[in-house]
């Protein structure tokens, strides 16, 4: 993949963020975990921020959040990641960066590959997020990718 298909793919995992918190918000209760689960979501997607950016971590991995703190978050990172991805050349997808991991333990990674891990995190505790609420008979929200193409919500390529 290249910066421009990043950009469109973190661009979709930003609505299908959002489309969760909107469904956790229409859904009247939500439980803790769920609300966990899209706190940690976002919180994971800061911390990898960070990583890249070879700063130092700021907030938990699973935070106590609210759905309003999320949605704040949400937004914040969307734009965030998007700066970051603009500013990538062709070669800085190759880039290997060095970190620890919140046991302490020191790894290297593609930054290729980390951007792909945050895509792939999300989608599956937004998958935990959807059966939990399914579950307490709530509706979750329906963000599969090619919903959100024929949707508009993204241009197909």
């Amino acid at each position: 993949m290249n910066t421009d298909d990043f950009l469109r793919m973190f661009s979709y995992d930003h609505w299908a963020n959002r489309e969760c918190l909107r469904a956790m918000r229409a859904g009247g209760t939500v439980s803790k975990q769920a609300v966990g689960r899209i706190a940690h979501i976002l919180s994971a997607r800061k911390l990898w921020l960070e990583r890249m950016r070879r700063a130092p971590q700021t907030m938990p991995v699973w935070p106590s959040s609210t759905i309003e703190e999320c949605e704040a978050l949400a937004d914040e990172m969307a734009a965030t990641w998007r700066n970051y991805i603009s500013t990538l050349s062709p070669a800085g997808l190759d880039e290997i960066i060095e970190y620890k991991n919140t046991k302490g333990e020191p790894w290297s990674s593609r930054v290729e590959d980390v951007l792909t891990h945050v895509l792939m995190h999300s989608a599956y505790h937004r998958g935990q997020i959807a059966m939990e609420m399914r579950a307490a008979g709530a509706v979750p929200a329906y963000t599969d990718f090619i919903h959100a193409v024929r949707t508009g919500v993204l241009e197909a390529e």
